[in-house]
């Protein structure tokens, strides 16, 4: 199961309040496929959003709407007679003839109604990326105007959803997780709220894991080349001259670079006798570099 369809799953399974059922209802039947006064459906691929439908708008309407299912797999919801569509867009406030569909705000008739006909809403025409891809969230309204009106009424909210035009439809989208999960969470979705949440902790430490392993695996790297200069540095004047000729402190931290090749400089500072500093073997092994490269 996609986690888009884990949570309309959970959002059907919230119990509205009595003042927010009709809400709902609106939420459901203005977002889906045709809320017109020739044709009211919605399309989904989910029981329990077509079951859910079907009791909402009966519920706030008194209309049961049929419910039929496709060879696909598709449930198709419609209000079937021109009298029953009338009295399904008159419960709310519409005649049928509107030229633009707009969000009827009395039908909203507090905070809680609001969260509740994003649900709705939701439910009818919303989708979730998978948050192990990418944070994504969004409404898609076949209607401009209705789709600026959802923007509007979420961003009341405090939060800030983007929207964009395409070919024939519009997107109010989301892909900022915590604001995600504050919509997700205002719609009633708690449960996927804290996957959301335990998944996204997760991408934190695997990719601070990640970086940590990769800038280890760059300081190896730094390290095993800079030791091979000094290496060949050393084996030149060792070939040339004789490493018995440099100053005791120089032929000592030589020979402990050939032996010990792999060996960070604070490692080799630690096997001198008396221990020495990073930076002291750094200047020894740099003295060395330029000896060897004198005699070339």
């Amino acid at each position: 199961m996609s986690f888009s369809s884990q949570i309309k799953e959970e959002l059907c399974s919230v119990e509205s309040k009595p003042c927010c059922l009709k809400a709902e209802a609106f939420g459901m039947l203005l977002f889906g496929r045709e809320f017109s006064a020739s044709r009211i459906s919605m399309l989904t691929d989910l029981e329990c959003v077509a079951e859910k439908y079907r009791d909402s708008v009966s519920a706030a309407t008194g209309i049961t709407p049929s419910i039929k299912l496709s060879g696909s797999g598709k449930y198709t919801l419609s209000v079937e007679g021109a009298q029953q569509r009338k009295k399904v867009l008159s419960e709310f406030g519409y005649s049928g003839n509107e030229v633009a569909l707009r969000i009827n705000r009395a039908n909203l008739a507090d905070e809680c109604c609001s969260s509740a006909f994003l649900r709705g809403a939701f439910l009818s025409c919303g989708c979730v990326t998978s948050p192990q891809r990418e944070y994504h969230l969004e409404f898609t309204v076949s209607r401009i105007k209705l789709c600026r009106d959802l923007q509007t009424l979420i961003a009341e909210s405090g939060l800030m959803p983007k929207s964009v035009s395409r070919s024939n439809n519009c997107a109010v989208y989301f892909k900022d997780s915590e604001e995600i999960e504050d919509l997700l969470g205002a719609m009633g979705a708690n449960n996927s709220v804290l996957e959301l949440m335990s998944i996204k902790i997760y991408k934190d430490v695997r990719n601070t894991v990640n970086r940590k392993t990769n800038f280890e695996s760059a300081n190896l790297d730094r390290t095993f080349n800079a030791a091979m200069v000094q290496t060949d540095a050393i084996m030149s004047i060792a070939n040339t001259r004789g490493l018995d000729t440099l100053p005791e402190q120089l032929r000592r931290i030589a020979q402990l670079r050939l032996d010990n090749p792999e060996l960070s400089l604070t490692e080799l500072g630690r096997m001198m006798s008396p221990p020495m500093s990073r930076s002291s073997v750094n200047r020894r092994l740099a003295k060395l570099e330029e000896i060897a490269k004198n005699q070339r």
